[in-house]
């Protein structure tokens, strides 16, 4: 079997067709990033947007990035206050505003929002954390200050949870990451803060009716934040040897969350690493173990089932690293197009035993020839440079 038979170029008609493919049209469509900082992935990802809100009706656009720090660019593509400096540097967290492409995409939703009636809507989908985590006072402080009444005050007072909280540097103290002796997550204020994060959560349902629509999602979001956050710093605090699987499970979870309250607002692009969208299990070699996870896709998927959909990415020639001829990369390499987008199912049962790449850039994630058929397609672009 031809394997163009299965591959189309990577433009709009492409797109389109991919997602007539489908089961049922997706509340999240899942792009994935085999490389983080890829400037052509970053354009065509953008591109791929601008055809799914023109012609597929799409309004959502979601990123690996802090989903605190994601309200700042939210609230300018919907206003237009500020600075597009400041939003870049302030709305984006694992360096993200730096990218080109991201400030490209921030630029052009706050156009289309200023030129049209029906709103895009931009999210951040990670928890405020990566191997450390930050305080949670700003999810926690936000949550009761949407709380209406006497009710909070019986719960905690402002004074109280600001003396709990403490000095935020001793929440985010990046050397808790390879110390679990430094992390405070299972000190006596962050077990009564976990306590109050909850009964906060609880309060919140119990006044969802009198909340405006965009309070009732901000306040979701600060509850679930930190509820996770807190969750996350007890296990920060763990020395078992399970610490850093706990750790990744937890923080693909609050993805997923996140991605499930999205989906509410869908359809939407998220737009993520491989390994956080796929269906499969996630495995990643950390010191002398070998970390296994769902990932937030796969989560995702789970509660949303064929609604949920996913695009992984695949490079050919990345800088000097160019794919074996027997691997997949390899295999598509031969496509007569510089970027396709290719049904991964079909091809899974066309290509015969493909070797699993070995790339010497150790921030590529290859594809893994035996999860071909959990991915309903594949970005491919033939040729990237790297920085």
């Amino acid at each position: 079997m031809d394997i163009k038979d299965m591959a189309r170029p990577l433009d709009g008609a492409g797109v389109s067709a991919f997602l007539r493919s489908l089961p049922a049209q997706p509340r999240l469509l899942g792009l994935g990033e085999a490389r983080h900082f890829v400037g052509e992935l970053g354009e065509v990802r953008n591109e791929i947007f601008r055809h799914l809100v023109e012609h597929e009706g799409y309004r959502s656009f979601a990123v690996e990035s802090d989903c605190l720090m994601g309200l700042v660019v939210d609230d300018y593509i919907a206003t237009g206050e500020g600075s597009l400096d400041d939003v870049m540097e302030r709305g984006f967290s694992h360096g993200f505003g730096a990218s080109p492409a991201n400030r490209e995409l921030v630029r052009w939703m706050r156009a289309y929002n200023e030129e049209h009636d029906e709103k895009l809507r931009f999210y951040g989908f990670d928890g405020p954390l990566e191997y450390w985590a930050a305080s949670p006072r700003q999810a926690l402080t936000a949550l009761y200050a949407l709380l209406d009444g006497p009710l909070p005050r019986t719960v905690v007072t402002e004074e109280a949870l600001d003396t709990l909280l403490g000095p935020d540097e001793r929440w985010s103290n990046e050397a808790t990451a390879m110390d679990p002796s430094q992390s405070i997550g299972r000190s006596a204020d962050a077990r009564q803060l976990r306590l109050i994060a909850d009964d906060l959560a609880a309060l919140l349902d119990t006044q969802l009716p009198q909340l405006s629509a965009e309070d009732r999602e901000r306040a979701a979001l600060y509850a679930r934040t930190a509820t996770g956050l807190l969750r996350y710093h007890h296990w920060m605090a763990d020395a078992s040897p399970a610490r850093w699987t706990r750790l990744s499970a937890l923080r693909d979870a609050m993805m997923a969350a996140n991605l499930c309250a999205i989906a509410e607002h869908g359809p939407a692009l998220v737009f993520s690493s491989n390994l956080h969208l796929q269906r499969n299990r996630t495995f990643m070699p950390f010191g002398d173990q070998v970390l296994e996870w769902w990932s937030a896709g796969a989560i995702a998927g789970t509660h949303l089932r064929d609604r949920y959909a996913f695009l992984a990415s695949a490079l050919g020639t990345a800088g000097d690293d160019v794919p074996a001829p027997d691997t997949v990369e390899g295999v598509l390499s031969t496509l007569p197009w510089d970027r396709a987008i290719i049904d991964a199912r079909r091809l899974a049962q066309a290509v015969e035993k493909p070797v699993p790449r070995v790339s010497h850039d150790f921030a590529y994630f290859p594809l893994d020839p035996a999860q071909l058929d959990m991915i309903d397609g594949i970005v491919f672009l033939k040729s990237v440079a790297l920085d």
